[in-house]
């Protein structure tokens, strides 16, 4: 479920050639953990396997892109090359330097296999809103959303087969940190993720357009860790749940607003705006309202480690952040209060993002993502990025603002309070 891949196939079944898959793994990526690099790899291996049974070379190339994939191009007489697209600012840098770097002859194409309406074609130009995006994208979607071709078993063998992987001098390469392990909860691969995805349909679409937002209820697909590492397709996930819009139509519409019109919302800043995670990136009203009451006392004040173990004086925040330490996934809803608290319990806008930035990329499973910048968590929350002015209060300006006795209403705090409490 790869258009990137499709479109390589199709290249190579033209030119009567073999096909090669090639992952180049970084020895570190942002505040990616062994959590993050054990899902992504054990990912891969499930990759190389289909691979071998399609009669694909799949190839594992330790370093960064432009030190090792141009010197594989030219060893293996490469003929084209296909990537997939993201944009965030590092793998953007990636393709740039394998581009200056490949032989003259060999061209280079980039498919957006990451959205169902490819960033560029979804808009020009930054969107202001989800109002401003959503009849862009559903115009377009009877164009893109349709069913992948499948990938067959290449009929033409290159002539020396690939190295056997060596996983465990991949793991030794790596430079992170071991010391937040892997979630029992989650388990890597297409396969799982397909069967999280079924499970979705079968027993929580029914109730997530009413509950999603109750984290006591099992309403969300938690779709989101196999999402954010390609394993499982967010176009494949709306083909699915889609067939159940007879059935379901208020949830079906609400998993496609969330899952199409908000992720690709959040693609579209942080393909638009090179500011995507920092204060710089907020729209004007926002930076000025920050700003202006940048020097408001703050009623607490946490240090990044008093955040990181969850010791505040907030047991709901405490509950958040414990959830999302130990599973590597915080519930939807409480990831926009647990960024506003931050601001709120910080020394500056600037510092509350840059905690909540490295909290959810350090911990989430789906961090470092364009989702996890821009949606309903850091800047969202934290600069208004998508949303509107709201009444004018202290520290917040007009950023939308949340508080514990909102959460009440809303949902049985203290039964999740109970759940993720502290084992100490």
């Amino acid at each position: 479920d790869n258009w990137a891949f499709l479109y390589a196939q199709r290249l190579a079944l033209k030119q009567e050639l073999p096909l090669h898959v090639c992952f180049c793994v970084v020895p570190k990526f942002l505040e990616a953990t062994i959590r993050h690099y054990r899902f992504m790899l054990k990912g891969l291996q499930e990759v190389a396997e289909e691979c071998a049974e399609l009669n694909i070379s799949f190839h594992l190339l330790l370093g960064c892109a432009k030190d090792v994939l141009p010197t594989f191009v030219v060893e293996h007489g490469v003929g084209g090359l296909v990537t997939d697209f993201s944009p965030l600012r590092l793998p953007r840098q990636w393709v740039e330097d394998v581009r200056e770097r490949l032989p003259e002859d060999v061209p280079f194409a980039q498919v957006d296999a990451h959205n169902i309406v490819p960033c560029w074609v979804a808009s020009p130009k930054q969107e202001y809103s989800a109002r401003t995006i959503r009849g862009k994208i559903h115009a377009q979607l009877p164009e893109f959303l349709t069913e992948f071709p499948p990938v067959v078993r290449h009929p033409y063998s290159p002539s020396c087969p690939a190295e056997p992987i060596a996983w465990e001098a991949c793991y030794s390469s790596l430079q992170v940190d071991h010391t937040v392990k892997e979630v029992e909860w989650a388990t890597p691969g297409t396969a799982a993720g397909l069967a999280v995805l079924k499970s979705f349909i079968a027993e929580r679409l029914k109730s997530f357009s009413t509950h999603r937002n109750d984290p006591n209820k099992a309403a969300l697909s938690n779709l989101s860790p196999w999402l954010h590492f390609g394993q499982v397709s967010t176009q494949r996930a709306i083909l699915e749940v889609q067939k159940h819009r007879r059935t379901y139509k208020d949830s079906v519409d609400a998993f496609v607003e969330e899952a199409v019109v908000r992720r690709e919302l959040a693609e579209n800043f942080c393909y638009y705006n090179e500011n995507y995670d920092s204060v710089q990136g907020a729209y004007d009203w926002a930076q000025t309202t920050l700003k202006l009451h940048a020097k408001d006392k703050r009623p607490y004040l946490y240090s990044l480690q008093e955040l990181e173990q969850g010791t505040t004086h907030d047991p709901l925040w405490n509950a958040a952040q414990l959830q999302m330490v130990r599973e590597g996934k915080m519930h939807g809803f409480l990831r926009m209060y647990w960024a506003k608290k931050i601001l709120e319990w910080t020394h500056s806008p600037e510092e509350a993002l840059q905690f909540a930035i490295y909290l959810n990329d350090r911990y989430e499973l789906d961090g470092r993502d364009p989702n996890g910048y821009v949606g309903k968590r850091c800047l969202w929350s934290i600069c208004g990025i998508h949303d509107q002015g709201w009444a004018e209060r202290a520290i917040f300006g007009k950023i939308r603002y949340m508080n514990y006795a909102g959460c009440k209403r809303k949902f049985d705090v203290d039964q999740f309070e109970r759940r993720y409490a502290p084992t100490h």
